[in-house]
């Protein structure tokens, strides 16, 4: 029986990545394979399906027509796979994740890592880059993403835990600098600032603490800290080791700062106010079904990093 699907994958995918040579790395192979593949698949239907150029690909009618029916019948196959995938299967296939560099090596790769030894026929390619991603162009299956996520037609999300922010500080630098007693008093304080693409974030705190005997969480609203500083990374582990270091206070997720102030490293600071906290998400493209190997992941990481994060 003739494979009438030989090369409609590729087809597809050279039509939504918009380039041969997109293509071919989103699929892990060379452009002269994408481009082999494309002319076989033309020569047995015997029509053209792509006007192209050095520099711009586009559709011919025939490819048009061609293209629709196949993005609905790689969707059917798709709807089967996952049917069998709900049926009890054991997860398998390569599956690509991007996560936060920090939070990824200390919460979510211990995770994944248990996943892969649980299925072995499960394959985890695992990128660490605090650089959003975009899932769709760089076809990666699942990302996890902190902060505030922006609406979104194609992707769709999880939520994993929420991820407080507190400020810690060297025994060291506190014994020559004082212990702050309130937000304002941070403004006599040097901070180690986070930046992302040349922008530092600024700190954030509320206006009542949360705790303290005759504390007043007032209306919730938060205000920037005002606190000067001298040193800023796009790396939060780099901002704890400057911070054990004595170079200045710090302003670290609590998942990180346990782990120094476990072993007297870093001393809390100003732990009964409260600091602007972020959410954690699992984020992946939106499908019909959900595919086993995502499905799996996604679980594991809800049932385990709460605990992780001190919730």
């Amino acid at each position: 029986m003739k494979d009438n699907l030989d090369g409609v994958a590729t087809f597809v995918q050279v039509v939504e990545a918009g380039s041969f040579a997109l293509a071919a790395e989103r699929m892990n192979l060379t452009r002269s394979a994408v481009g082999k593949a494309i002319s076989r698949l033309e020569a047995r239907l015997g029509a053209r399906l792509l006007h192209r150029s050095t520099r711009s690909q586009s559709l011919t009618a025939e490819g048009q027509s061609y293209y629709e029916g196949c993005v609905r019948a790689l969707a059917e196959l798709d709807n089967a796979e996952a049917a069998l995938d709900h049926s009890g299967i054991e997860p398998s296939g390569r599956l690509r994740v991007s996560v936060p560099e920090a939070f990824g090596h200390l919460c979510v790769a211990p995770v994944l890592l248990d996943l892969a030894r649980q299925y072995p026929q499960l394959q985890i390619d695992l990128s660490f880059t605090d650089r959003v991603t975009d899932l769709l162009e760089e076809g990666i299956d699942l990302a996890v993403r902190i902060g505030e996520l922006r609406d979104s037609t194609t992707l769709a999300a999880r939520h994993l835990g929420t991820q407080h922010v507190v400020i810690g500080a060297s025994p060291a630098y506190l014994a020559r600098h004082g212990t702050p007693a309130s937000l304002d008093d941070l403004a006599d304080h040097v901070g180690i600032a986070y930046s992302c693409g040349g922008n530092v974030a600024p700190w954030w705190g509320a206006l009542g603490a949360l705790g303290a005997a005759g504390g007043d969480e007032r209306d919730g609203a938060v205000k920037p800290v005002p606190i000067r500083s001298q040193i800023s990374m796009d790396d939060i582990q780099a901002i704890a080791a400057a911070a054990i270091d004595g170079y200045g206070l710090a302003w670290l997720p609590c998942w990180l700062l346990t782990r120094f102030a476990q072993s007297g490293a870093l001393v809390p600071v100003l732990d009964s106010y409260r600091v602007r906290s972020q959410e954690i998400y699992a984020v992946w493209p939106k499908e019909r079904h959900l595919r086993a190997k995502t499905r799996v992941a996604i679980d594991a990481l809800k049932a385990r990093i709460p605990a992780m994060i001190g919730e």
